[in-house]
């Protein structure tokens, strides 16, 4: 296949104009070929891929004045039209009322800086004389037009301050010019012939039998095609519902609950004492609403922090107080959900998972964010055991591909025992993922609960990071499409 050949129709207009032209910009070009100025242009960039052209581009800057500039260099500059006016000490009280304290204060900086004037027991002293500055000097050359710094005579510090000033404002022109190569001339001077050319066979083509007469478009084989990308769900929401699939496999029913909870729900329903440090503003997000105490709830919860209710526990021997459950808060944890679930279904059995958002005062980091994800669970039955819950756990983390899980014992304040789940991921070694336990009699309770309640809470974010191989939390958030297409599919 020859060269020629290897030209579109648009390509060869463009090379022929560009044979006369020597070099063109894109309007001249448009004229001489007979093109759209996109279409030149398209054909120009592949003819320059083929080194048959070359395109370049300059950038010039160009600077105008902006509405406010206008006024000023009409009436001057603030601290022009001041210290015109001044005769000697002059009160800032009483120029704050000849012209506007926002122009007075604006002023003042600019007049001290330039040494026009000094600030002495709340008065404006005039300095000996006020010469014409460079900032003026430079908005009375604009002439009302836009103009380079070589037409304005200006400095770049000059122009910066007028920047800051917000006096002037900065364009970018882009022009580009296109230049026919050795290569191009010598192709176009072995004579280029126009003819029409067909990329896509038509019913119409077919039936009339015309395509027979048509000169085709070869193919280029030595092209790579350009990658095709077919939508897909993001990864970390790929996961997500991974995750929910496997709990709706094995029988669980999802709950939701308000991302806004009392302090009743979200920590003294859990048997978290009121002075934990978790409830301080270092943790949690306060709001200023309330919500009134549940009673049928109240007094036992209150009962149970105070001395242990009437179970073998002796609370945490403090007086309970009424108010602080009742302000809302940003949960800090979907437990929030699970525990107000269960004490609307005290009776067994209860298999209930929530895979949702929530809150906490953290400084955004490589592993923390304000808000993340948690995966919440509980099962509630006749004969329920520790052993159960680390054979569930285990389970689910075969699931997401994990091989090797372990528990490393732990401490929360409504689980006893507890524990915290572990994987073992290859380079990294074991990397704990959550919490889990039984809940404590304290917790259950108070709620008429009387069968043992296995509860988990783990790591969303953390699990997802390992499974995607990222080493810093906000990827998971990231909007990077190239990271997007590139990232891989998984069954679900």
């Amino acid at each position: 296949m020859s060269t020629q050949d290897n030209l579109t129709i648009n390509e060869k207009k463009v090379l022929l104009a560009l044979q006369e032209l020597g070099a063109a910009a894109p309007d001249e070009l448009e004229k001489k070929s007979g093109l759209q100025v996109d279409a030149a242009m398209q054909a120009a960039f592949l003819l320059e891929e083929k080194e048959l052209a070359s395109v370049s581009e300059t950038v010039f800057e160009r600077y105008a004045l902006t509405k406010e500039g206008i006024t000023y260099t009409e009436t001057g500059l603030p601290e022009r039209q001041i210290i015109d006016s001044l005769e000697g000490p002059t009160p800032l009280e009483e120029l704050k009322s000849r012209f506007s304290p926002q122009m007075v204060g604006i002023a003042t900086g600019w007049l001290v800086k330039k040494g026009w004037a000094k600030i002495e027991n709340g008065a404006m002293v005039p300095i000996g004389h006020a010469p014409a500055g460079r900032d003026e000097e430079t908005l009375a050359a604009f002439g009302g037009q836009a103009k380079t710094l070589e037409e304005l005579a200006a400095d770049q510090g000059t122009v910066k301050d007028l920047l800051k000033r917000k006096l002037v404002i900065k364009h970018e022109e882009k022009f580009r010019t296109v230049s026919i190569t050795d290569a191009g001339r010598a192709l176009a001077a072995e004579g280029l012939v126009l003819e029409e050319e067909i990329a896509q066979l038509t019913p119409d083509l077919l039936k009339s039998g015309a395509w027979k007469e048509k000169k085709f478009r070869p193919y280029r084989l030595d092209i790579t095609p350009k990658p095709l990308y077919g939508a897909k769900i993001h990864p970390y929401r790929r996961l997500i519902e991974q995750m929910r699939q496997i709990f709706l496999e094995m029988g669980f029913t999802e709950i939701k609950g308000g991302i806004i909870q009392s302090s009743f729900w979200n920590f003294d329903a859990l048997f978290q004492p009121q002075d934990h440090p978790a409830r301080d503003m270092q943790d949690t997000f306060h709001l200023g609403s309330t919500t009134p105490l549940p009673l049928e709830y109240a007094d036992k919860v209150g009962a149970m922090h105070e001395c242990g209710g009437d179970i073998d526990s002796c609370g945490w021997k403090g007086k309970w107080d009424r108010e602080l459950p009742e302000k809302n808060v940003l949960r800090t944890h979907t437990t929030a959900v699970t525990i107000k679930y269960l004490a609307d279904n005290p009776e067994p059995p209860v298999k209930a998972f929530c895979i949702d958002r929530a809150y906490r005062r953290e400084t955004i980091d490589p592993t923390h964010t304000p808000e993340f994800e948690q995966l919440e669970g509980v099962v509630m039955d006749k004969d329920m055991s520790f052993a159960d819950l680390l054979g569930l756990l285990s389970e689910f983390y075969h699931r997401m591909g994990f091989e090797e899980v372990r528990f490393r014992p732990g401490y929360f304040p409504y689980t006893e025992p507890s524990v915290e789940p572990e994987v073992y991921v290859d380079g990294l070694g074991w990397v704990e993922l959550g919490g889990a336990g039984v809940f404590r009699k304290e917790v259950t309770e108070p709620f008429g609960i009387k069968e043992p309640v296995l509860a988990w809470g783990l790591g969303v974010s953390r699990l997802a990071m390992l499974k995607l191989g990222l080493k810093d939390l906000r990827l998971l958030y990231q909007s990077d499409i190239d990271w997007l297409r590139k990232s891989e599919v998984c069954r679900i």
